[in-house]
């Protein structure tokens, strides 16, 4: 079962490897952060603002937050602007962070139900598992970006959780 310490964990992870992604984008180009290099939302950009519209998405259903207000097929374009993009982000982590730190362990033990776009239909799942899977997600399309950086010779120094977060977030 997962834990609060748990989630507050990953949303530490979450934000830390944000940070580091974000600043070793920054040191490309924007030409380069857009070029299409074959990635599932084709740029380091895109994918940089599908993550902002996946989270926003579960953040809504989770803590009824503002959707994005587009479509899973529109998130790469959801935020055009780097700079406003990358402010974005830092806000998004800190809101997500508070979230966490705010979480009541019962909340983790219900269901959650939404109507989900890509399905078509009405969805029910067990909290902890859609938690799970905001996290995941996050750690999946990270892990794409963290390939398309490092193919472009940007770094951004080490991402193993266990070395990332200081030794006292470790409960």
């Amino acid at each position: 079962m997962v834990t609060v310490e748990w989630v507050r964990l990953m949303a530490a992870y979450n934000a830390e490897m944000n940070l580091r992604l974000y600043a070793a984008a920054a040191t490309l180009t924007d030409a380069q952060r857009r070029e299409d290099r074959g990635a599932f939302f084709g740029s380091i950009h895109g994918t940089l603002s599908h993550l902002m519209w996946g989270d926003a998405t579960w953040m809504s259903r989770f803590a009824g937050w503002p959707t994005p207000g587009c479509s899973i097929k529109d998130s790469p374009s959801l935020h055009p602007d780097w700079v406003a993009l990358r402010v974005a982000r830092q806000d998004l982590d800190a809101r997500i962070a508070a979230w966490a730190a705010a979480m009541e362990p019962a909340w983790l033990e219900g269901n959650l139900g939404w109507f989900s776009g890509s399905l078509g239909r009405e969805v029910s799942r067990p909290r902890w598992v859609l938690v799970t899977h905001l996290f995941n997600h996050q750690t999946h399309h990270r892990g794409q970006v963290h390939a398309l950086l490092t193919g472009l010779g940007a770094a951004t120094g080490d991402t193993d959780l266990p070395f990332v977060l200081p030794e006292d977030s470790f409960g």
